[in-house]
């Protein structure tokens, strides 16, 4: 059951099985959920330019052209504050941490039954990164170095307002509790945090944590 008591979600994706099937099985947990649905990315991009009030969009990578992966960091582009939650067929754990670096803030595995999907979006929705279970649990990626023979590591760049909303994460907060403390918006909060792990190359927050402590952010 989703427990936002009005919601308006997009759903991309190039099949219409999928995309009738993932509508009904939304408006089925909350009763004043709508759900817009488009075919591929440019309608998906002209939907969330016309509708100011969406609250998510649930996108497929694996259209056509590869559609999906350029749209990723489209929506960034032209809505920052919408979170993108990538619905795919693909269970490849590269797949996951690429769509998650160009923008994304969900990753949910097409085979995952419904009852993982609404609490996955509802996790998003709480201001959170969801990521499957294929992944959640690796050690984040050392950062890259300057060549193969030991060359200095290139420095995390973040924002001072990052740097603090960092602190914050790093010490257990949630993003309302960030928000409140720094006089930020829950979405400005959760554009800051998808900053911070993709800078990081990170899935989740205590991986950022950790990553931030070893580099002496924190």
């Amino acid at each position: 059951m989703i427990h936002n008591p009005q919601m308006k979600l997009l759903i991309v994706d190039d099949h219409p099985v999928v995309r009738e099937g993932l509508a009904a099985l939304l408006r089925q947990a909350g009763s004043n959920t709508t759900a817009l649905l488009a075919e591929d990315s440019a309608r998906g991009l002209a939907l969330a330019e016309a509708h100011a009030d969406l609250d998510a969009v649930l996108l497929d990578l694996a259209m056509p052209g590869g559609d999906g992966w350029a749209a990723i960091g489209e929506f960034g582009r032209r809505r920052p504050e919408l979170p993108v939650i990538i619905l795919s067929s693909s269970e490849d754990p590269r797949d996951v941490r690429k769509a998650l670096a160009a923008g994304a803030v969900g990753y949910i595995p097409k085979s995952a039954p419904p009852k993982t999907l609404l609490a996955a979006l509802q996790f998003v929705l709480a201001g959170n990164v969801y990521v499957p279970t294929l992944l959640a649990n690796e050690t984040p990626e050392p950062l890259a170095t300057g060549d193969d023979h030991g060359g200095p590591e290139i420095a995390v760049s973040l924002t001072e307002r990052q740097k603090e909303v960092l602190q914050l994460l790093s010490a257990g907060q949630s993003n309302k509790e960030i928000g409140r403390a720094l006089g930020l918006s829950d979405k400005t909060v959760k554009v800051h945090v998808t900053a911070i792990f993709r800078a990081f190359n990170v899935v989740n927050r205590m991986q950022a944590a950790a990553a931030a402590k070893r580099d002496g952010l924190i």
